[in-house]
């Protein structure tokens, strides 16, 4: 089945981040680099637009400049057909208040389903790394007859504080339960250290999606939230169905990566993605012709080594220039790494420049930080986690911009 004019995409793209703070100390969560030269929120729309789902609504609230940006200039349809990705910053369209959380940002939108008139509306989360085809998870729920079917992907059962689970009922696709972030949920039958986490992805019927809106928004004690209340809701009606991801095949694919898909929320999780974009048969390949991310890198010369400079086992983007040596690294456009500097295992975003002799080891250095000659990143812990951001995992990541003595 094909999108066509019968699907209306919206992506939820006002998160906050907090949890990915410094990278997200200037910019929401889906503006956040990923990959080199990608942006998070690139994933989401190049699987939608794959999927012939050309019609997309991209709600920002949080510091959305940047990302506004990006989707404006990157993202240009073809007005001829009709087609459109739009950033629609909150408005206050119900009154002066900000939204109050993903579900009343929808709510605060309607405005967007009602021009449209779309028999289904794909309501896609913005800050995950996947590939996926809509258009299969589309086909199951049309012919379900659902009101919401949500795609879920089997995590250990010791994960699922972080998502909201879905508990299939005997059939298999019928949602018995949606819990949000329980602390203690029950496995899967057959595989009782396993859960199906809710990927944050939904198709729905538009009258069910727009009733369901309209009675939560008229509960004062709900959270107003898509996994916290309308999954919820619709479940104890009995509308609600599982999509298993593993089951969606994407042109291109390898049984390596097929089934990929990462929350990147924290810093440990967003430096464990990165890495497994970086080896030869990689985790993750952003190399899929058949499947593209899409994204606009700029007008940039290629990446260029010289005085001996050398790179392994690394994505270098364009404009960047290699004097020292770069191991198990992944680098953002216009990076400089001077003669006899040393990166090790980290992720540079744009216009890094890292000084002669200095070394970075296991960092996230967000755009335009300087590193001064000699100066050390990842060698003296407890210095480090004086001057720097820490994760729990030992990742150390720099703001944008940060200073960094020498």
């Amino acid at each position: 089945m094909r999108g066509g004019s019968s699907v209306l995409g919206i992506v939820l793209a006002g998160g906050a981040g907090k949890r990915l703070m410094p990278l997200t100390a200037d910019r929401a969560k889906p503006a956040v680099t990923f990959g080199g030269t990608y942006r998070l929120v690139d994933f989401v729309l190049s699987n939608l637009v794959n999927g012939d789902i050309l019609r997309i609504c991209v709600l920002t609230q949080y510091k959305s400049h940047s990302l506004d940006r990006h989707v404006s200039t990157t993202w240009r349809m073809s007005s001829l057909l009709g087609n459109y990705v739009t950033p629609v910053p909150a408005q206050q369209r119900l009154g002066p208040r900000w939204y109050l959380g993903s579900a009343d940002a929808i709510l605060q939108s309607l405005n967007l389903v009602h021009d449209e008139q779309p028999q289904y509306v794909a309501v896609f989360g913005a800050d995950h790394v996947y590939r996926m085809d809509p258009r299969q998870m589309l086909e199951q729920h049309v012919e379900s007859g659902a009101g919401v079917t949500v795609a879920g992907i089997r995590v250990p059962r010791a994960e699922a504080r972080q998502f909201g689970v879905i508990t299939p009922a005997r059939d298999g696709t019928l949602v018995e339960r949606f819990l949000e972030k329980p602390q203690d949920p029950p496995g899967l039958p057959g595989a009782p250290h396993q859960v199906y986490a809710s990927m944050g992805n939904y198709v729905f019927t538009t009258k069910a999606l727009v009733d369901a809106l309209r009675q939560d928004a008229e509960d004062e004690d709900s959270a107003h939230d898509m996994g916290g209340s309308i999954l919820p809701m619709l479940t104890e009606r009995g509308l609600a169905q599982v999509y298993d991801f593993d089951g969606n095949h994407v042109p291109g694919e390898t049984a390596r990566d097929h089934g990929y898909w990462r929350d990147v929320g924290t810093l440990d999780a967003y430096y464990e993605a990165h890495m497994d974009l970086i080896s030869d048969q990689p985790v993750f390949n952003l190399d899929n012709r058949c499947w593209p991310i899409y994204t606009h890198p700029g007008q940039l010369p290629p990446a260029k080594f010289c005085a001996g400079g050398i790179a392994g086992e690394s994505v270098v983007s364009p404009g960047c220039v290699i004097r020292g040596q770069v191991t198990r690294s992944v680098l953002s456009p216009g990076v400089t790494v001077e003669e006899g500097a040393v990166v090790q295992g980290s992720v540079l975003h744009d216009n890094v420049r890292v000084g002669r002799g200095a070394v970075v080891r296991g960092a996230v250095l967000d755009k335009n930080v300087d590193v001064p000659p000699g100066a050390t990143i990842g060698v003296n812990p407890e210095r480090d986690a004086e001057l720097y951001t820490v994760s729990r995992a030992g990742v150390i990541a720099l703001g944008k911009g940060q200073y960094v003595p020498e």
